[in-house]
C-alpha cells in the first residue's frame, strides 16, 4: 500500500490560496505561513498531516499527493474543504 507525508494549508479562496503559494515560492516558511493561515487544526502543527494511505484523503488531494513531485509546493486544489497547498514530504510504494 502506498504511503505519503505532506503538509498542507487550507484556505477558503482560490485567490488567497494563490497569493499564498507566492509568498512561499519567494521564500516564507511554508509551515509559518499554515501557522498563520490554515483553517485546518494541522496548522497549528505547521500544516503536518503525517503519514497516511492512499485513500485515506479525498481524492483530489490523493490525486496530488500519488503523483505529484515530492518537496514541491502543488495547488491550488479545490476540495469540498476549500482549497489547499500541499507540499509532498515523502512518498513510497
Amino acid at each position: 500500500m502506498p504511503k505519503a507525508r505532506a503538509r498542507h494549508i487550507l484556505v477558503k479562496s482560490h485567490k488567497e490560496c494563490e497569493d499564498l503559494k507566492k509568498s512561499i515560492e519567494a521564500g516564507e516558511d511554508f509551515a509559518q505561513v499554515a501557522r498563520e493561515h490554515s483553517l485546518c487544526p494541522s496548522g497549528k502543527s505547521g500544516g503536518d498531516l503525517g503519514e497516511f494511505s492512499k485513500g485515506d484523503m479525498v481524492p483530489e488531494f490523493d490525486k496530488v499527493v500519488f503523483s505529484g513531485e515530492v518537496n514541491k509546493v502543488h495547488g491550488p486544489v479545490k476540495t469540498q474543504f476549500g482549497y489547499h497547498l500541499i507540499e509532498i514530504t515523502s512518498r513510497k510504494a
